[in-house]
């Protein structure tokens, strides 16, 4: 799907709604077999709960049990191309593809089912997350990867889902799901009391939810023990998880892309759940016992593309490029910039945004046209005009709420109208600046300036004596707050310093 085509939500504190939005974003596997129905969403744990005791099931669901025909084995079947669709299809990386099968192999040597059969897919999206479908499909993003910083953190993820497969835990949650849904149904017919009703639905959704916590605990307690038996850090779990909650807090400032496709929106990372797991670790080993295998995980990841790819456009620090429509604009300094899957937007002080989108120009119409064809509420009609931003037709207007004003550009570019929507607080007297410093600075890409971007990549680097924290961070692309993110994608604490031999990871062209 194309960029074009997004359309959606807007982040609603900062962009109200004051216009219709219909049609939605335009837009490896390695067998080690098949996979079927049943996601398996991590929730909520309950700590209160015991741990011990908890094993995998005797029997799982693998491809050798399910036929052909099989009704549950063609629903799997279909949930594979969602996914798919849903994190931007496979990546392909043999160097990498071959790092995670090795990992992979390591962990299903020892688990209590060594003849399940798995499907491992990386996926092409920078959201840091991983998840499993009952009969050995198991999906981890390269977002995921190049967070990590060794093979123990990427075994500790895998082995987690991998535990959910040999616990049949899509499977359950898939027939736990059915009987809250057919015991809703009767109530609904057979009682008239509409709050027993109620009642019973909302008595089946804790059921629900207090056996997914069940399932966590389950696959948090199989997952390290599994990485224990394998060689590996059992402390990769705890620290994976730190790093993952220092990632999202760095994102929330500076721009995410969907941080709801990611791990820690249905893997709640907190510190009961950190500690809980720092204590599975302690029972399976002391730390420094276990390998992490950092460096056949750095020369797997080197290259692999970090962030979004040229389909979704690039980020450059306060700029904007999409280099399949040919299009760039920049916002002013200060303001993060979030390429999301509804949108572009760009949040900047005091409450000031900015959204951009595009949709396929209709036949026959003009900017001027186009901004009057009702879809902007609030619009007021005399503010309407016809101008020019760089040599292309556009159009501007005003519109405005009980709390909000709004700044209305749509820009003609071939077959496609180009719309930006900034948005101010209706005391701001900052909403002409911004939008026109925004909209001004809006063109479309020679030929030479596209085939002259590149995305972003993860590149591994030896350190040489005399460099630094500060001077490699320097050599950061695609982000304004370089050294944190070093240090983030890095593992490196605030006070640390590099020495010559270490090898790190950047980000750059």
């Amino acid at each position: 799907m194309n960029k074009h085509k997004r359309l959606g939500k807007m982040k609603s504190h900062l962009l109200p709604r004051i216009f219709t939005l219909a049609p939605k974003k335009i837009g490896f596997a390695i067998f080690i077999g098949l996979g079927l129905s049943g996601l398996s969403a991590c929730q909520l744990v309950d700590y209160n709960k015991p741990d011990g005791g908890l094993m995998p099931s005797g029997t799982p669901v693998t491809v050798d049990k399910v036929s052909k025909g099989d009704s549950l084995a063609q629903l799997g079947a279909s949930q594979h191309p969602r996914i798919l669709q849903t994190y931007g299809g496979e990546y392909s990386d043999p160097k990498l593809e071959r790092m995670v099968a090795k990992i992979v192999g390591k962990l299903t040597a020892v688990s209590d089912k060594p003849d399940q059969t798995y499907r491992i897919t990386i996926l092409n999206s920078p959201n840091v997350n991983a998840f499993a479908l009952p009969g050995g499909y198991v999906y981890v993003t390269r977002g995921l990867l190049a967070l990590a910083n060794d093979s123990s953190e990427v075994a500790a993820v895998l082995a987690h889902e991998m535990a959910h497969v040999t616990a049949n835990h899509g499977i359950l949650r898939q027939q736990k799901e059915a009987e809250v849904e057919l015991t809703n149904q009767v109530v609904s017919e057979v009682l008239e009391d509409h709050s027993a009703e109620r009642e019973t639905a909302i008595r089946g959704k804790l059921r629900l939810a207090q056996f997914s916590r069940n399932q966590e605990l389950q696959a948090d307690a199989i997952g390290i023990k599994m990485l224990g038996q394998a060689g590996y850090d059992p402390f990769a779990s705890p620290r994976f998880l730190q790093a993952m909650e220092a990632y999202a807090a760095y994102r929330n400032v500076s721009g995410a892309t969907d941080a709801t496709l990611d791990f820690l929106a249905s893997h709640p990372s907190t510190p009961q759940r950190i500690q809980l797991a720092t204590d599975q670790a302690r029972k399976v080993g002391a730390p420094g016992v276990g390998k992490t295998d950092r460096d056949d995980f750095l020369n797997g990841i080197d290259g692999m593309i970090f962030g979004d790819t040229a389909d979704e456009g690039y980020i450059r620090g306060n700029q904007f490029i999409h280099p399949k429509l040919g299009i760039t604009f920049t916002v002013p300094e200060g303001f993060t910039i979030d390429n999301s899957s509804a949108a572009v937007i760009a949040s900047g002080n005091n409450d000031i945004a900015v959204r951009f989108d595009g949709v396929a120009l209709p036949r026959g119409s003009s900017p001027v046209d186009y901004i009057k064809s009702g879809w902007v509420s609030g619009l007021d009609p005399s503010t309407i005009q016809a101008i020019t931003i760089n040599g292309l037709e556009a159009a501007r207007a005003h519109a405005a709420n009980d709390r909000w004003q709004f700044d209305v550009v749509v820009i003609f570019v071939k077959d496609h109208v180009f719309r930006f929507l900034t948005a101010a607080p209706k005391n701001s007297s900052a909403l002409n600046s911004v939008a026109n410093a925004t909209t001004s600075s809006f063109k479309a890409l020679s030929s030479r300036e596209v085939s002259a971007l590149k995305p972003l990549r993860i590149h591994v680097l030896t350190i040489k004596g005399g460099e630094t924290v500060a001077s490699v961070a320097a050599r950061m692309q695609g982000t304004n707050a370089k050294e944190k993110l070093l240090r983030i994608i890095n593992a490196l604490p605030a006070t640390a310093n590099l020495s010559a031999g270490d090898r790190i990871k950047i980000i750059s062209e």
